[in-house]
């Protein structure tokens, strides 16, 4: 058995290093035309020793199990070393590409290549195959406009980057690969940032001038600035006003969120900050709607949230483990058990907007579960991944609406400045 176990290893080795020696110095162009000989054709491979190598890993008694994780890992030494070089980037989507025309190949008829045949259609239906081909859709969409032809929810991947990790990483994913979805993410929140900005400032310099404006001067020329979300304008114009701006009295979310967390710093026992946490949730959500049954329902859900730790002092773990508990409640708890109506009937009531505000509530007193929150979306996103876009517009706007508010609140760009007062 270990014998069996050293001459795979061997074998992977021996390709994997056989890639990326000719990836350094061979053309996107080459480098796919190699790939779909050796692992789509199976035939006439111009190295006997490389296709010795894949013969000893498709024949093998576990390939079943351990070949899909071979073969992303082969595509991700290409991927890897493509997407750092923008001009190269544009060969992801046509690497992954081949195997959606996997039945178009010839196929040679040794043993080791039908099996590697059936190998390959068992890559079509895991969560590696699924991963790679959200991610061609990222690179491809990032180099062009969006393309509109395609409704379907999973055709919108690329314009969220919170959902990159969760959805572009699959469970096998190297330190490398892992390194180049938070590049790609950085890249686009960077770009989307800059887009959103410069909207707002466009919005506010109409604004402006309208105000300014006199019947004996000819109008400025302003230079449109596209809408970056899916929102409408008014949707948007709303939802910025909401995420930076004044949301109760004179304070923003981030101030009522600082001034939470200094008063709990000096709460004694955790059973007194829950009551402290239901009062700060429910003071922005609309009386009427909350007092018929939802209100109950979230006080039930953080009183019995880790109750054997009720007289225990405060701190950041039971805090921590609380917002968790408490998106899962909110949104959805996993992708094994999708129910998300409790989210549904919060869009339905108060809008996707309002919704978010109190999501970004519980992700401002604990930023660790910034990722529990991203992750819940990635949850819906790959539930209804398939559908058609416009069967779901509460999810869309959720979306679109978590976008702006991690943006503004934990984005890299300090859009927090912006003269809002002018926005209108």
């Amino acid at each position: 058995m270990d014998s069996d176990i050293r001459r795979t290893s061997l074998a992977e080795q021996k390709l994997y290093d056989h890639l990326l020696d000719h990836v350094k110095n061979e053309s996107p162009e080459q480098m796919i035309e190699r790939f779909k000989t050796l692992f789509l054709e199976g035939s006439k491979y111009a190295d006997s020793h490389i296709w010795s190598a894949l013969e000893v890993l498709v024949t093998d008694k576990r390939a079943e199990e351990e070949f899909k994780f071979f073969l992303n890992r082969c595509c991700h030494i290409l991927i890897n070393r493509w997407q750092i070089q923008p001009h190269l980037q544009k060969a992801i989507p046509e690497l992954v590409g081949l195997f959606e025309n996997l039945h178009t190949y010839p196929m040679a008829y040794s043993r080791g290549a039908r099996r590697l045949r059936q190998l390959v259609q068992l890559f079509l239906q895991t969560e590696q195959y699924l991963t790679l081909r959200r991610l061609s859709q990222v690179m491809e969409q990032a180099s062009q406009e969006e393309n509109n032809d395609s409704q379907a929810v999973g055709a919108l991947i690329q314009r969220y980057p919170y959902l990159y990790e969760h959805c572009l990483l699959s469970e096998d994913s190297s330190y490398e690969h892992q390194q180049t979805v938070r590049q790609i993410r950085a890249r686009i929140q960077r770009r989307f940032e800059v887009d959103l900005a410069g909207y707002i400032t466009y919005q506010a310099r109409c604004a402006r001038a309208k105000l300014r404006q006199s019947p004996a001067v000819p109008p400025k020329i302003i230079q449109p600035v596209k809408n970056p979300t899916l929102l409408s304008e008014d949707e948007l114009k709303i939802a910025v006003r909401e995420f930076i701006g004044k949301v109760q009295g004179c304070y923003t979310y981030r101030d009522i969120a600082h001034s939470f967390l200094t008063h709990s710093s000096r709460t004694s026992l955790y059973k007194y900050f829950k009551d402290d946490l239901y009062e700060y949730l429910t003071a922005s959500i609309d009386s009427s709607y909350g007092k018929r049954y939802f209100n109950d329902r979230l006080y039930k859900q953080i009183k019995n949230t880790l109750t054997l730790s009720d007289h225990q002092q405060l701190n950041e773990f039971l805090i921590v483990r609380t917002c968790s508990q408490l998106l899962n409640f909110l949104v959805v708890e996993s992708a094994q058990r999708p129910n998300h109506y409790i989210f549904v009937d919060l869009i339905t009531n108060l809008g996707a907007t309002s919704t978010t505000g109190i999501l970004l509530k519980v992700v401002l007193l604990c930023g660790k579960v910034k990722p529990s929150l991203e992750k819940r979306f990635s949850i819906l996103f790959n539930h209804y991944e398939s559908a058609n876009r416009d069967g779901v517009p509460w999810l869309i706007r959720s979306l679109e609406n978590i976008n702006v508010a991690l943006s503004v609140h934990f984005g890299s760009a300090d859009l927090s400045c912006l003269n809002l007062y002018e926005f209108d």
